[in-house]
């Protein structure tokens, strides 16, 4: 089967793309860097999905695309978000279809039902998120809606929610997280007891094959989303600290209230946004939330569907990660 993953040089896709691989599958990369994924022997594109795609040769014979490219982050223009994020799903599913494509994976967040407060054993049947408090939050849940209603007989559509993807490689969560305690930035926000589900990289990528396993076998799984997560929720600022420990640092005491961060963040946005910054937003509401509040989600209807269940349990995920984490 002739592939194409978009994103397929980040945290994410490169995983996929080599699972993919060592599956047998025709694997094509595609993302805006002009780069060679020399490792794999891969070959990549370059291409803007947020621009209009001219040359669409690219997606001749092409079976199924993994969209895992997008933008992430707390801050950021909204109208880039908006491109990259929606725009660029919209133009990738209409070339998608006009070139025959059968199948369409796509990679989403569980942040598309972010709501401001607490979400224990989420389901899918949560409304979406409603308000532009975060940009990736909006921007996904457009595109995701988009990627859910294009399914059809001829062209089947999914979308994965996996949460807070970590692992080797990861140049985002755990990383950010340790830098901005060594550097004396990190609190702990509300009372440190709030339960949230961290989904290492091998059981992301696991889910994905499944989603595409269960579209060649014809499963009606197509229109639906489905969250990916490790299902074992850990009490963030325990299982953080237990981190730190290890790499020799102390663990965070200090804490400051949900009410003051949430404050802190909508001040920052609001001074971001009058006098742009090349640094990064130290807080926003979107963080304030998602760092005081439980947050973790149901796989039962992946597991129903997909046959979707963790390949690596929370402890063998974090024996897996810890060398990594402590070389850098």
């Amino acid at each position: 089967m002739k592939i194409i993953v978009t994103g397929g040089l980040g945290f994410l896709g490169s995983e996929i793309s080599k699972k993919l691989s060592e599956l047998g599958h025709e694997v094509e990369t595609l993302s805006r860097t002009n780069s060679v994924n020399e490792k794999n022997q891969i070959k990549h594109h370059q291409v803007d999905l947020s621009q209009k795609i001219d040359d669409t040769r690219i997606f001749e014979g092409v079976d199924c695309i993994f969209h895992t490219a997008a933008k992430a982050g707390i801050d950021g223009k909204y109208n880039d978000f908006y491109a990259a994020n929606f725009f660029a799903t919209k133009n990738l599913l209409e070339v998608a279809k006009t070139s025959g494509v059968k199948f369409f994976i796509y990679t989403s967040s569980p942040s598309v039902v972010f709501s401001g407060n607490a979400i224990k054993d989420g389901k899918e049947d949560m409304p979406y998120i409603s308000s532009r408090i975060s940009p990736y939050s909006y921007t996904k849940s457009i595109a995701e809606k988009n990627v859910l209603s294009s399914n059809s007989e001829t062209f089947a559509s999914v979308a994965l929610r996996p949460h807070l993807i970590w692992g080797e490689n990861d140049p985002h969560l755990l990383p950010k997280v340790i830098c901005r305690h060594r550097s004396g930035k990190l609190k702990i926000i509300g009372d440190g007891l709030n339960q949230v589900d961290l989904t290492h990289v091998d059981n992301v990528v696991h889910a994905h094959i499944l989603a595409l396993n269960c579209l060649i076998t014809g499963k009606p799984i197509g229109g639906h989303a489905y969250f990916i997560s490790q299902n074992e929720p850990v009490q963030l600022w325990s299982w953080l600290n237990f981190i730190f420990t290890e790499l020799d640092l102390h663990p965070v005491k200090e804490k400051i209230s949900l009410k003051k961060a949430y404050s802190i963040g909508l001040a920052a946005e609001l001074l971001w946004k009058i006098f742009p910054m090349k640094s990064d937003l130290p807080m926003t509401r979107f963080v304030a939330c998602q760092l005081a509040h439980d947050h973790w989600f149901s796989s039962d209807a992946a597991k129903r569907d997909l046959g979707y269940e963790p390949i690596l349990s929370m402890k063998e995920a974090l024996d897996k990660t810890m060398p990594w984490l402590k070389s850098l």
